[in-house]
């Protein structure tokens, strides 16, 4: 289940940098959670690396913004 929902995380992150939405990061994201229930738990290390790099980049990005260090 944890596979699944970093797969269809993974496939958003896909999604917002294409910017057009639709169904490659839907297609990528199933892909993705196969690919990380085939590597076991290094999988679930990677893939809740990759999604969680992508929300620091977008906060970091965002208190730079408004102004704030």
């Amino acid at each position: 289940m944890i596979g699944k929902l970093i797969g269809a995380a993974v496939g958003r992150e896909i999604d917002r940098r294409d910017g057009r939405g639709g169904v490659k990061g839907a297609l990528i994201g199933v892909a993705a959670a196969g690919a990380l229930r085939r590597l076991g738990p290094l999988g679930l290390i990677l893939g809740g690396g990759y999604v969680a790099k992508k929300a620091y980049d977008r906060h970091k990005e965002r208190r730079t913004m408004t102004g704030r260090s």
